[in-house]
């Protein structure tokens, strides 16, 4: 018996079509590159906050330096020097805040594995977008209150600071409650 014979029409390979499985999976991976490229753009904010964040310490530095010079020449008020002194505490806050933005940033977008990174604490790891929401509205309230203790300090009197400390109270209520409930899966900070 022989071997049947082949139809070399068969044998031909065929073009792909489209809709082919491995003409989208080609276009899956150069679209992947090019995701992977563009994530590569969040370097420019990490680096931006991480600078903002040097320039909220260093102006905080400086404001300690002129401060103390201050308080040991006029020690009183003392509430006005008291004054100094939590604006210090505000700018680090904020720089502190910064910072952490930009290593959530960098977290998210850049970091190939938050595991194995001894360096970080527990607290700072950020899973996804929601941990780094929590922790930069933490900030913003501790910034929040620790202005409005400096406006108190520095008042004069009158009903203004009732006024201000409403608002602080109702900004610091609207980004307590966004927090703890404006995300459909919620994560403990």
């Amino acid at each position: 018996m022989s071997a049947p014979a082949h139809d070399p029409i068969e044998q031909t390979p065929q073009p792909m079509q489209q809709g082919d499985p491995d003409d989208r999976h080609a276009l899956a991976t150069g679209f992947d590159w090019i995701l992977l490229a563009v994530r590569g753009l969040t370097v420019v904010p990490v680096i931006v906050l991480l600078l903002s964040a040097l320039g909220a310490f260093a102006y905080g530095t400086a404001l300690f330096i002129h401060s103390a010079d201050d308080v040991i020449s006029h020690p009183f008020p003392v509430r006005h020097n008291v004054g100094l002194f939590l604006i210090e505490v505000d700018l680090f806050l904020i720089g502190a805040t910064l910072m952490i933005t930009a290593i959530g940033f960098f977290e998210l977008f850049l970091s190939p594995s938050a595991v194995g990174r001894p360096l970080l604490p527990g607290w700072l790891v950020v899973r996804d977008l929601q941990d780094l929401k929590a922790r930069i509205i933490s900030m913003l309230v501790l910034v929040a209150a620790v202005a409005f203790v400096d406006t108190v300090v520095n008042f004069e009197g009158g009903r203004d600071i009732l006024f201000f400390g409403g608002g602080i109270a109702l900004v610091i209520a609207s980004l307590t409650a966004f927090q703890r409930f404006g995300s459909s899966t919620n994560h403990e900070p």
